[in-house]
């Protein structure tokens, strides 16, 4: 079924549903229900939290924040206005604590009611002052690359153990020297891309290692594949996901807390965990590196200094020096669904010289003259 949009722009519609709420939009997502209204409070929203909300149906967004800053084109805003998702922006944090999960709420063009009354006005964003925000902000991302750049030389500086030394690793269940280690995180276009690997045969042929962090491994699921180790803490990943034969490894902080030992210790499933710096997606890649795999496929992640600067994180300095140390073997899924599928597999090839040869011998068979000839020389031998 498909939702209709209500224009809310109109001076009389009146948009009327109930509200999930939540602080961090990845959260709230699994709870959102098709119609009703998310509630977050997420500055410039990142494209992979929009794609959430739009596969989630929601019949809009409000925002307690801003969410197009201006600092950096984050794409999330403008990923609900081209699917139909209207968004009211901006309504503050007051407003925004003031809604709770389960309200039935109104929603009429930039204003928000509860019981009737108007709770707060916000702005409702449209899609051609989004467009001309993002090209203000594509001109404003100098000073963020700046800033961009003495954050990581002064993690490089504080931290130099995460690029030159390894980590302490649990006995692993799994054999990943010279083998291909497929690392999925839950983000940009990872459906296409996982999608588009198991079309082109890689999966099947390479039968690579499968690395789900956190949510990283429900996305296997859904394509129908196993992983084989889950990586994380564990916050997003599901029951079906933990119960799936992965061996499974909490990334702790230095210092050894792992808060995503909690969860895993009250639903009683064995663990192990690894302490290292930086980010559950760092520690994947370390970890296929670390145990000399032939290559390390990325699926997901982030491909482009735009992308570092959606995901919206100052630690994103430890997956840019992660990538300075696994680059040898590191390259992204959509190079390799655009590579494999232009190459022709032996296996295939096979097949294909296999069938031409049966091919020949039928027509042979069936040809008066051969039949003929394989005659004579049946009687010659005296068979």
């Amino acid at each position: 079924m498909r939702l209709r949009r209500r224009n809310i722009a109109d001076r009389d519609e009146t948009l009327r549903a109930k509200v999930r709420v939540d602080r961090r939009t990845k959260n709230l997502i699994p709870r959102l229900q098709p119609g009703e209204i998310a509630v977050i409070h997420h500055e410039d929203l990142d494209r992979v939290a929009a794609e959430g909300l739009v596969a989630a149906r929601v019949a809009a967004v409000i925002n307690g924040a801003q969410s197009l800053s201006g600092k950096y084109p984050a794409q999330g805003a403008l990923a609900l206005l081209k699917s139909g998702i209207p968004v009211i922006d901006g309504v503050g944090t007051s407003a925004f604590n003031r809604i709770r999960e389960g309200d039935q709420v109104a929603v009429a063009q930039s204003r928000v009611l509860l019981n009737d009354e108007v709770l707060c006005n916000g702005n409702l964003l449209e899609l051609g002052e989004v467009e001309e925000k993002l090209e203000m902000a594509r001109e404003a991302i100098r000073s963020e690359l700046g800033e961009f750049a003495a954050n990581t030389l002064h993690y490089l500086a504080t931290e130099p153990e995460l690029v030159t030394d390894d980590l302490e690793l649990p006995e692993m269940s799994v054999e990943l020297a010279q083998r291909q280690v497929l690392v999925v995180i839950r983000g940009i276009d990872y459906r296409e891309d996982l999608s588009t690997l198991k079309r082109s045969g890689y999966v099947s042929e390479m039968r690579p290692i499968l690395i789900g962090v956190d949510g990283g491994a429900d996305a296997l699921l859904e394509v129908g594949l196993t992983p084989d180790l889950i990586v994380g803490d564990f916050d997003s990943v599901s029951r079906e996901a933990l119960h799936s034969g992965a061996q499974l490894l909490v990334h702790a902080y230095p210092g050894g807390e792992a808060p995503g030992a909690n969860r895993l210790d009250r639903l009683g499933v064995d663990y192990g965990v690894v302490e290292g710096l930086g980010t559950s997606e760092d520690i994947a890649m370390r970890i296929a590196f670390e145990n000399r795999a032939e290559l390390i496929v990325l699926v997901g992640s982030h491909t482009s200094m735009a992308d570092f600067f959606d995901k919206g994180r100052r630690g994103m300095a430890s997956t840019f020096l992660t990538r300075m140390k696994v680059s040898s073997v590191l390259v992204d899924a959509k190079g390799v669904g655009r590579l494999y599928r232009t190459q022709v597999r032996k296996r295939d090839l096979a097949l294909l010289i296999l069938s031409a040869m049966f091919t020949l011998v039928v027509i042979a068979l069936v040809t008066d003259p051969v039949r003929l000839l394989l005659r004579t020389l049946w009687l010659n031998l005296g068979m």
